[in-house]
């Protein structure tokens, strides 16, 4: 027979989500950083360009 689950604490809950936003957070900020590294040329990071993607 099915039996109801127990109720979920609101410090676990907000904790699960505090801990996802910090690492969303934390892929933004890298995004943000590679993205104006590439723009001011100072970047090593290697992408394909249009002409690269046609030959393919």
């Amino acid at each position: 027979m099915a039996v109801p689950k127990k109720k979920t604490s609101k410090s676990k809950r907000d904790k699960r989500r505090a801990n996802w936003r910090h690492k969303a957070a934390v892929e933004a900020e890298k995004a943000l950083s590679l993205g104006k590294s590439i723009l001011s040329g100072r970047s090593n990071f290697i992408y394909p360009t249009e002409e690269e993607e046609e030959e393919e």
